[in-house]
């Protein structure tokens, strides 16, 4: 779990557990800091995919982590398909929860679909965000006419199927390639945990929400300054696909290539990377 250096305001932390909708989400606030930092997780994780690197953070910011709906973490029967299939009712819910925070002022760090989710949001809020730091996010993952996404159809729908078939059999062979990290690791242990706490059907449902959206007509409209990050290597979204983003983002924006590391979720394989990525990216005068 996130290890709370800075335990929060009494009044933050009753407030947290005391309203329905930010105990739902499993929200946490610690830190010092004037400003609001903000962590969205992806898909298949939880908050405590920040465990390594959002600690670092607590002196500066009062951060604030929250689980997604549909995690594992999260009660299930909270969870509706019919309305979770679209990253536009996630959006919803962060922005609700920054209402019952009274937080007008946030930067957003977004992993892989929460980026996205952060990408939405500002559309509809854009005063509330300062700035957007997106993590291995993609706008779209099925390849057409001049774009890569990095999917076929076909193959996405070979991956539904074995989902349906053998949840724990497709997991166990989906994370350490994801991860691109040896499968006795410590880090893809912890992501195979967070991924077996999901419901094997909303698991199946939130995944197709992500791999089968198009929100590359929102990127314009995007007019948050966002900086971009990826690693060299992701077998989930290519440096084609950031490239595209930074293009077409309505905003200000800068990419980092993290060339030497591989891996969808590097704020678990390579923290201290990711830290020293994201106070650049604080420090970034957009």
């Amino acid at each position: 779990m996130i290890q709370k250096l800075t335990p929060p305001e009494t009044e933050v932390a009753d407030l947290c557990h005391e309203n329905p909708y930010l105990k739902a989400h499993n929200v946490s606030v610690f830190g010092n800091g004037d400003q609001w930092l903000v962590f969205g997780h992806g898909f298949g994780s939880d908050q405590s995919v920040w465990q390594l690197v959002a600690p670092h953070f607590s002196k500066t910011y009062k951060v604030l982590l929250f689980d997604l709906m549909g995690a594992g973490s999260t009660n299930s029967h909270s969870f509706t398909f019919s309305r979770y299939n679209t990253l536009h009712a996630y959006a919803d819910d962060l922005l609700a929860i920054l209402e019952e925070m009274d937080i007008q002022s946030c930067t957003y760090v977004g992993h892989s679909m929460s980026g996205m989710i952060g990408c939405i949001a500002s559309i509809e809020r854009p005063s509330v965000f300062k700035k957007l730091i997106l993590m291995a996010a993609s706008p779209r993952y099925i390849n057409d006419d001049n774009y890569i996404g990095g999917f076929e159809l076909e193959d996405l729908l070979e991956v539904f199927a074995a989902m349906q078939s053998n949840f724990r059999a497709w997991a166990t062979g989906f994370v350490p390639k994801a991860m691109g990290a040896d499968i006795q690791s410590w880090p893809v242990r912890e992501f195979t945990r967070t991924l077996f706490n999901m419901r094997p059907d909303i698991a199946l449902g939130v995944s197709k929400t992500c791999f089968e959206s198009d929100l590359r007509p929102i990127l314009p409209q995007v007019t948050v300054p966002c900086y971009l990050m990826q690693t060299g290597m992701d077998i989930s979204v290519s440096i084609e696909v950031v490239k595209y983003m930074a293009a077409h983002l309505g905003g200000k924006t800068e990419v980092e290539i993290l060339h030497d590391l591989e891996g969808h979720l590097p704020h678990l394989t390579h923290p201290a990377e990711v830290t020293a990525m994201l106070q650049r990216a604080l420090l970034w005068a957009a």
